[in-house]
């Protein structure tokens, strides 16, 4: 009978990886692999068909371009790896990841909030710094630009906070709506999941983060079969969900623009030590609709040594037929993966090596 554990795990990442994406959620394999050695799992239902365990141990992330989907908007990248000790290891890495101290990233503010969250929980937000890309953020709120990703009703409460000059960088009357917006939909998202999410219908056709997700796993079936207990388990694409999850917002950079974001990370041990984890960015203020970044982490021996094989993939959901806006933690460029893992783990695969040793 197998056990499972939840451990606190915060979003990689989405994101967290190469200078281009939107979207980010990481799973690691649970209960399903109770007979199946890593490699075969892996082969049957990722990109990555044949794999050399042993020479993939020696060398950098492996990472390619997803299968295509017939919206253009859906961009995917999976990635594959080894890294020393083990998965519950990774997880708690990953756990203390902070992708604010990672200036590459352009994760400008980054924290943690509770289920019940308040006003104090985004004073960070009056503390932004005075770059382009914030002013950027700020003058689209204050015309309420067609960019922002609002609701009619949201964007109705801002006219009713104009008014209040002075403050830093951001005004206060901006700080007070994007607290208000945040707090509310942070809510929304623990009572009812991403799909008690307000639709983006400020300016255009409703969009729903939902429905963007769910669109994207009914073209990725063998991703969507691997992580369905997962997934099943979560807020993402549904309701609530029965798994904890651990949430946060950020300041971040997409394409010169500032834009804030929710997240939600959902993990589980499995079956033999294994571990699956799921990171959705529900909510973003411009830029992308929605990000997904899944992880299937395996224990795996090399050279007489404890060490994990990772599977990543990460999924975007753009806006119109564009490439989706740079999600400083769930890019899509080739080199992502590389930098993510980089920036997780601070070693090259020579380190990584012999700290094994």
């Amino acid at each position: 009978m197998n056990v499972e554990t939840i451990t606190r795990i915060r979003r990689v990442p989405p994101g967290l990886v190469t200078l281009a994406g939107a979207l980010s959620l990481i799973l690691v394999a649970g209960p399903r692999s109770a007979c199946a050695d890593p490699v075969s799992e892996l082969a049957s239902f990722s990109i990555f068909d044949k794999v050399d365990l042993a020479q993939l141990a020696k060398s950098d992330v492996k990472t390619s371009h997803g299968p295509p989907m017939r919206s253009p908007r859906f961009l995917a990248v999976q990635s594959c790896y080894v890294a020393p000790g083990s998965p519950a290891q990774q997880v708690e890495a990953l756990g203390r990841w902070n992708p604010a101290q990672h200036r590459e990233l352009k994760v400008f503010l980054h924290s943690d909030l509770p289920s019940n969250p308040g006003p104090a929980n985004f004073e960070k937000l009056k503390n932004a710094p005075g770059n382009a890309s914030v002013r950027s953020f700020v003058a689209a709120t204050e015309k309420l630009s067609p960019e922002l990703q609002i609701s009619k009703e949201e964007a109705k409460r801002f006219a009713a906070a104009t008014g209040a000059g002075g403050g830093g960088v951001i005004p206060p009357a901006v700080v007070a709506f994007w607290t208000d917006v945040l707090t509310a939909r942070t809510k929304s998202f623990v009572s009812g999941g991403m799909a008690a999410e307000p639709p983006y219908d400020h300016a255009g056709p409703s969009i729903r983060a939902s429905d963007e997700v769910n669109g994207l796993l009914r073209e990725q079936g063998k991703i969507r079969q691997q992580f369905s207990g997962l997934l099943g388990a979560t807020g993402i694409g549904r309701g609530a969900g029965s798994l904890r999850s651990e949430l946060y917002w950020e300041l971040l950079d997409v394409d010169d623009h500032g834009v804030v974001t929710l997240g939600a990370a959902y993990n589980r041990g499995g079956a033999g030590g294994s571990y699956q984890t799921a990171d959705v960015l529900y909510y973003a203020s411009g830029g992308y609709y929605v990000a997904l970044t899944l992880h299937q982490l395996w224990p795996v021996t090399i050279e007489g040594k404890p060490s994990t094989l990772v599977w990543r993939g990460r999924h975007d959901f753009g806006r119109g037929a564009r490439i989706t806006p740079r999600r400083r933690t769930a890019r899509l460029g080739i080199s992502d993966d590389e930098e993510y893992h980089e920036s997780c783990h601070s070693l090259s695969p020579g380190d990584r090596r012999s700290m094994n040793e």
